[in-house]
């Protein structure tokens, strides 16, 4: 298929379905979107403008078609302190600093790094995920009369019942008309849309942020630009690979790093806050349907339209309808099969994957909790390999000569057991260190050769080194003042 005909099907592939889920991942959108702009210390408004400009572009530039992106819980946390400490232009700036960072990193291919990240720490960055979208429900769920819980628990009737009897229109969606019909005909002590802070009415407008253009101003937001256009990336790449597993498909991920970065740029220019890929609400999205990139366009534009034209409308919506959406969605989004995973796999993919987990819930900082997972890892993985390194030696009859025999990958974490196994008081005088079953891939493990070489040397013993594979030459050769026997 040429690039121009997927593009197209991308768009026009699957209208009604991508129409119908891209508008129940709106209605995902609000509550969360609504909370993180208080996360952040700003206006309800400049997180939902944000959302619609980063969900419109993005349809256009990203790479992972049906991923709903928007102003997100991670880069909320980060921007929080900008915004207490310099105000809210100082935040557009940095937002546009971001987006600009973005970009970059796509062209310099940065997306690669997360060929690091295993699936125990994906699937523990979902379950995290799952648990921080139930939490946020807990607030809405406290301090209610029972008619709140009445409303939830019909709205998830609704939502779970209806596919098996009706399925061309998402549940959802019919959850949220039939609850709002319900509370307006029988008024009851509900919580609506309109108490969670002050709907736009208005469409968003260019700015462009009122900071001086001053090294004192880029100092300030280049460490918050970093940190967010970091965790921004880290987050929809994620959201990008869970998308590709669940729909077995494949995305450009360097594509969606760079399209990231110009909706990050545009939202700086109309007074939003950054953003980046949104599990929970992709998740909603793919559940009903959504696959292509005119889905991600309609959450954005009806998510415009909800807020300007029919404001009095959705400011009527009680909230019940929406937690029950969002508690839908964190049961969709978590890996239930990685709780019978824990019993079967190897303990050390269960801790990397519970200590994701864990960091995430406790920190509510995604990028925390991914980098503690890639750290324990790579150190279980640096132990298990380091583990297989075995070294033995066999003494000729007159006792003149020893061959030591490596196997294994001698590097940094191996290179202490690596020089253990080498006696350097023996009597033999001729040594040779075979190593036609092993590879030198470090600096460390070079060194210790090298260092272990000349002790042996010192006490007048000759040493050969033989077997060594082109890679282990090189690196040797280029680095030590050893000659390899050829």
């Amino acid at each position: 298929m040429s690039a121009l005909a997927r593009y197209r099907q991308e768009w026009f592939g699957n209208i009604t379905r991508d129409t119908l889920a891209g508008m129940v991942g709106t209605f995902a959108l609000i509550p969360e979107v609504i909370a993180f702009s208080f996360v952040a210390g700003v206006d309800p408004a400049v997180g939902l403008y944000a959302s619609f400009v980063i969900s419109v572009v993005i349809a256009f530039t990203g790479g992972r078609p049906g991923m709903i992106s928007g102003a997100a819980g991670s880069v909320a946390l980060v921007a929080a302190a900008l915004v207490r400490g310099h105000g809210v232009q100082y935040l557009l700036a940095a937002t546009l600093l971001c987006g600009l960072l973005q970009v970059i990193f796509g062209i310099l291919r940065l997306h690669v790094l997360m060929r690091y990240v295993s699936r125990p720490v994906r699937t523990g960055f979902v379950n995290a995920l799952a648990i921080l979208i139930f939490s946020a429900q807990v607030p809405h769920m406290l301090h209610v009369t029972w008619h709140t819980y009445a409303m939830i628990a019909l709205g998830l009737a609704i939502i779970y019942t209806l596919p098996r009897l009706f399925s061309a229109i998402p549940s959802p969606l019919i959850c949220i008309v039939i609850l709002t019909i319900i509370s307006v005909l029988c008024p009851m002590p509900l919580h609506t849309v309109a108490d969670l802070g002050r709907l736009p009415d208005s469409l968003p407008h260019l700015v462009w942020p009122d900071v001086p253009f001053s090294l004192d101003t880029l100092n300030i937001i280049a460490p918050y630009a970093l940190a967010m256009a970091s965790v921004g990336m880290l987050e929809s790449m994620m959201t990008a690979r869970v998308v590709d597993d669940l729909t077995e498909t494949h995305s450009s991920k360097r594509q969606e790093c760079m399209g990231l970065g110009v909706a990050n740029i545009a939202v700086g220019l109309f007074g939003g806050i950054a953003g980046c890929g949104m599990i929970g609400q992709t998740v909603g999205n793919l559940r009903y349907g959504g696959r292509g990139r005119l889905s991600t366009f309609v959450a954005g534009a009806f998510l415009l339209l909800l807020m300007v034209a029919l404001r009095p409308w959705v400011a009527q919506v009680p909230v019940a309808a929406l937690v029950a959406i969002m508690i839908m969605v964190s049961a969709s989004t978590f890996s239930w099969s990685s709780l019978r995973d824990l019993v079967h796999h190897p303990r050390t993919t269960s801790v990397i994957m519970l200590a994701t987990v864990a960091v995430v819930v406790g920190t509510h900082d995604l990028a925390a909790g991914v980098a503690v997972g890639v750290l324990l890892n790579g150190l279980f993985f640096a132990f298990q390999v380091s583990s297989m390194l075995s070294v033995s030696s066999t003494l000729s009859d007159d006792g003149t000569r020893r061959t030591y025999i490596v196997n294994g990958q001698v590097f940094f974490a191996s290179s202490d057991g690596f020089a253990d196994a080498f006696d350097l008081h023996d009597t033999a005088r001729h040594i040779t260190i075979d190593l036609t079953h092993a590879h030198i891939w470090d600096m460390t493990a070079a060194g210790m050769l090298e260092e272990l070489i000349g002790k042996m040397e010192a006490q007048g013993k000759d040493v050969q080194l033989i077997g060594l594979n082109g890679a282990s030459t090189k690196l040797l050769a280029r680095h030590t003042r050893l000659q390899p026997a050829e």
